[in-house]
């Protein structure tokens, strides 16, 4: 509130000293002003017409013009500050109204705010909590899951070395093996001419036989 009575005596600066309390103490009648104002005005504009038909008839009409247009001016660029202090007071106590409102509707919810953002707070350490345990969980299966992958990786790794093992073995076994083989096949073949032989003489027709022997001659006397 302090600062809204410095900010009014600030801005009412530009208004006669009877205004300058009134604003200050929030009494000022701001219609009233305006109109004040615009009596002023008017009255300046037909004194300006006065002094103009006044100067054209003496001899230096131009300097008597030139005086009656500063003065003019001056007078009306002071009627327009008091006109802009009157707008600003306005403005600053619809804002100062308007602050009120809020701490006011801020004052009530205050309590509800509070009760609020103590069940944010609690909600969210339990959802902090809950996120540091679904992130040790994933850590978990995440090691759980390499840890199989090196498992099932190791399991193949012994796999192509037993196969290359018995790979190699084979190649080293295989001259051996074949020696064996031919010499299974020439035992074979051994066999088997063996065989026919036997069948051969079995089925071969026999001689015709032999004449009986003769008698021998008893020598003569």
């Amino acid at each position: 509130m302090k600062k809204f009575v410095l900010a009014l005596l600030m801005t009412s600066a530009g208004l006669p000293l009877w205004a300058q309390s009134t604003a200050a103490a929030g009494n000022v009648n701001f219609e009233a002003e305006r109109s004040r104002l615009s009596a002023e005005r008017e009255a300046i504009e037909a004194r300006f017409a006065q002094e103009r038909a006044a100067c054209y008839k003496k001899f230096a009409v131009e300097d008597c013009l030139r005086e009656s247009r500063t003065r003019r001016r001056n007078e009306t660029d002071s009627i327009k500050r008091q006109e802009t202090a009157i707008n600003d007071i306005q403005r600053q106590r619809a804002g100062a109204a308007e602050l009120q409102k809020l701490d006011q509707k801020a004052a009530t919810q205050r309590p509800q705010d509070e009760a609020e953002k103590r069940d944010q707070s609690v909600q969210g350490q339990k959802d902090r909590e809950q996120r540091a345990a679904d992130h040790a969980a994933s850590r978990a299966a995440t090691a759980a899951e390499a840890a199989e992958r090196q498992r099932e990786f190791e399991s193949k790794q012994k796999a192509q070395a037993d196969a290359r093992a018995k790979a190699a073995q084979r190649r080293a076994e295989a001259p051996a093996l074949a020696e064996r083989f031919e010499e299974k096949q020439k035992k074979a073949e051994e066999h088997r001419a063996s065989r026919e032989r036997q069948n051969a003489n079995r089925t071969k027709p026999r001689g015709a036989p032999l004449p009986p022997a003769t008698p021998a001659s008893s020598p003569k006397p």
